[in-house]
């Protein structure tokens, strides 16, 4: 922030802002004294940030606004929520206190305000000591901000409102901050988005988050759907012509709205399945919302297969892409009947059809779920939203002694968990994890039937605890009164809520454990020639993610911390804490008094792409991974105070980076040996490995090599895909 006196043009582009907000938010107030509330919030705040700039220059007060606007446009909260947002940094960075908020506008709008002031001072709070804390700062920061889901869930919406508006001015912030928070964005903003239902906040997250990240590709990405679209747009048309005339035919009260799979969806979509962009097939979607008519003899439910029959009665579908998420809704509360459809000039379009009440919630999430819930509006799924946020809380009030990394990680589980339907023997619906097993679903029922559990029937057919779960499954749990936890356990339980309990069970005999595992550790110590100084502990905590001595030897005698993780833990780890260095120039040399830089196994970063680097514990090593790999988006979001800014020094001369290409297409006489030849000879490139395989004329696989940079390994890529009878050429994960 800065001050400078604010000019005529800074008054007039707050007024015309504030004027917009008005105008939407008169539409929520439901009297003229919730209105006023809203505008004695903006006056107060607009007061209280007079002459504040942030870092782009715009008056402070546009941000507020900004977030207000999105409160109400985009989540649909109401009066006291937006001026909560209008006022939620106002006690953080003016002289005014949260009393003096109640006293101005009452307990409930000063109790939001007081919850947002808490988060933005533990996230702006930086970790001093952190090449020795056993726990990370960010993570308690994350568990501080989800404890308020406990109080008043509104908090965390304002809040996902304040962070989509600091992206989107995120290009403002140095790019070590940058890099920060939109790890923290990534893993736990959009999943939280996500799951509270917030679908457009969590799109325009994940594609600013792209956009920073992998900036090429997103160029590249939106530049080919704007021209795919514009050639398509005729086709578009016309596929929605007869569906149109066939839905007005029939009598239904509907719009169809057009839309295109975002730059992140397609990225995504390209990495996960190693293909290019010519090969993602689902770009387009049509959206058909109805107003279901209360006359009808037909149920809301009803007529959604209703419409469908009618579209699938013009256009055929692919019978393994239907999603049917009105008789099973998504256990954020989203509900509507997906299809793909083959139009008649061979384009697959994705059809959502939705009521205008499933609309809503698929827009505004949670508070259209509450709207509805309040008015008396009931469904069979009605309660999946409440289930988890009883469930979040459940996770959230366990005991004191649960570090804040392990809940963190608890959480982001959690929240980006794919999940499979189950049922009791009373055919009773449950989710749970996918890949859960047996005794997992026997601790979601009741832990008193986990500790007691000692095999399970599923399908009416015998099978151990440790069976693993298909969805459709029917489990029944076998109990005896002599069962109980077992150790063993832990190694094959799959759901953090029944880890956690089998774990809670052991520690009525901590003691006895902690002995235990304490023999172990001074063992494993003097393997590796280690005196349990408490420089060598700290470190060992810092590496499992614990809090303290005794639990690290309790959870050794459970095995949850592996032997071998000690003397991991030390590989590498011999120089004194060094001061923090300010420049990282990512250097193949290693000279003594040099600081050493390793490029991450997990993504294997080359010269030219976008990195970012975490200092190590010792302060002595750089680790670099490339700006979108998911270990990098994890480290970053408990320790953002690790990040630093590497640059790419001019390595080619004398390094080299592996890196994998993936192959498909028409196997041919002699195409491997071209294929060789271009790489070796032509490219000059050192390849390490090759697997190609055929079946039926089709060939796939990969080569490994080692090139200089990657603007080498796009330049290849180019030409093998020219060559005749290759399909695609796609960099891959090794």
């Amino acid at each position: 922030m800065s001050f400078s006196k604010f000019t005529k043009t800074d008054f007039n582009l707050i007024a015309k802002e504030y004027a917009s907000l008005e105008e939407a938010a008169r539409r929520r107030c439901k009297s003229e004294e919730e209105f006023q509330t809203i505008r004695r919030a903006f006056e107060f705040a607009n007061e209280a940030h007079k002459n504040i700039r942030r870092l782009s220059g715009e008056p402070y007060i546009l941000h507020p606004v900004a977030v207000a606007k999105i409160v109400v446009n985009e989540i649909g909260l109401g009066y006291k929520s937006i001026s909560a947002a209008l006022l939620h940094d106002v006690v953080e960075d003016t002289n005014y206190t949260i009393e003096d908020i109640r006293n101005l506008f009452g307990d409930k709008i000063a109790s939001l305000v007081g919850g947002l002031t808490k988060i933005k001072s533990v996230l702006d709070n930086e970790n001093k000591s952190y090449m020795l804390a056993p726990e990370s700062v960010q993570a308690d920061n994350f568990k501080r901000i989800l404890l308020t889901l406990n109080d008043d869930a509104r908090v965390v919406l304002i809040k996902l409102a304040d962070r989509l508006h600091n992206c989107r001015t995120i290009e403002f912030q140095p790019e070590h901050k940058r890099d920060k928070v939109l790890a923290e964005t990534m893993f736990v903003f959009i999943p939280l988005a996500h799951r509270l239902g917030l679908y457009e906040i969590k799109t325009e997250m994940e594609n600013i988050w792209l956009r920073y990240k992998e900036p090429e590709a997103y160029q590249e990405i939106t530049r080919r759907v704007s021209q795919n679209v514009e050639d398509k747009e005729k086709d578009i048309d016309a596929f929605i012509k007869p569906i149109r005339e066939a839905l007005r035919r029939a009598c239904f009260d509907f719009e169809i709205r057009k839309r295109v799979k975002t730059p992140y969806s397609i990225w995504h979509k390209m990495q996960t399945k190693n293909v290019p962009f010519e090969q993602v097939y689902d770009l387009y979607a049509v959206r058909i919302i109805f107003t279901p008519d209360p006359g009808s003899v037909e149920t809301e439910r009803d007529q959604c297969y209703h419409i469908f029959s009618i579209i699938t009665g013009i256009y055929r579908y692919q019978p393994d892409r239907i999603r049917d998420w009105v008789n099973h809704p998504k256990s954020n509360g989203y509900e509507a009947l997906h299809c793909t459809l083959l139009g008649q000039s061979g384009m697959r379009v994705e059809v959502q059809i939705r009521s205008k009440r499933m609309d809503d919630i698929a827009e505004k999430g949670i508070a259209a779920h509450w709207a509805y819930k309040n008015e008396g509006y009931l469904s069979e799924q009605d309660s999946e939203m409440d289930k988890w946020l009883a469930k979040i809380k459940e996770i959230l009030q366990q005991k004191g002694d649960i570090s804040s990394l392990e809940l963190l990680d608890m959480i982001h589980e959690d929240l980006t968990e794919s999940e499979i339907v189950v049922f009791t023997p009373k055919g009773e619906q449950r989710s749970i994890l996918r890949g859960a097993t047996a005794l997992d679903f026997a601790y979601l029922i009741h832990t008193h039937i986990g500790n007691q559990a000692i095999a399970a029937k599923v399908n009416m057919r015998l099978v151990p605890l440790n069976h693993v779960l298909q969805s459709g499954d029917q489990v029944e749990i076998i109990t005896a009164e002599s069962g109980e936890p077992k150790k063993e356990w832990l190694q094959f339980l799959r759901t953090r809520h029944a880890i956690s309990l089998v774990i809670d069970y052991f520690r009525d005999s901590f003691d006895e454990l902690k002995k235990e595992g304490d023999a172990i550790l001074s063992e494993e110590m003097k393997k590796i020639g280690r005196h349990q100084s408490n420089r060598n502990i700290k470190h060992l905590l810092l590496t499992t993610q614990l809090a303290n001595r005794d639990e690290l030897c309790f959870r050794l005698a459970l095995g949850l911390v592996k032997p071998e993780d000690v003397a991991a833990s030390f590989a590498n780890w011999d120089s004194p804490v060094a001061p923090r260095p300010v420049n990282y120039v990512v250097d193949s040399q290693t000279e003594a008094g040099v600081q050493r830089y390793i490029i991450a196994s997990c993504c294997g970063p080359i010269p030219g792409d976008p990195v970012l680097g975490f200092l190590s514990p010792d302060g002595r090593t750089v680790t670099i991974h490339k700006k979108s790999c998911p270990v990098a988006q994890s480290v970053a979001a408990k320790h953002g105070d690790w990040v630093v800014v590497p640059d790419w020094d001019d390595v080619k001369a004398h390094s080299s980076f592996p890196v994998r290409i993936s192959l498909k297409g028409i196997d041919r006489m002699g195409l491997l040996s071209e294929i060789t030849h271009f790489i070796s000879q032509v490219m000059g490139v050192n390849m390490t490995r090759l697997t190609l395989s055929v079946d039926g004329g089709i060939f796939e696989g990969f080569i490994e090599m080692y090139v200089s940079d990657k603007k080498l390994l796009n330049k290849m890529i180019k030409q093998l895909s020219s060559i005749d009878g290759i399909e695609s050429v796609v960099r891959s994960e090794i």
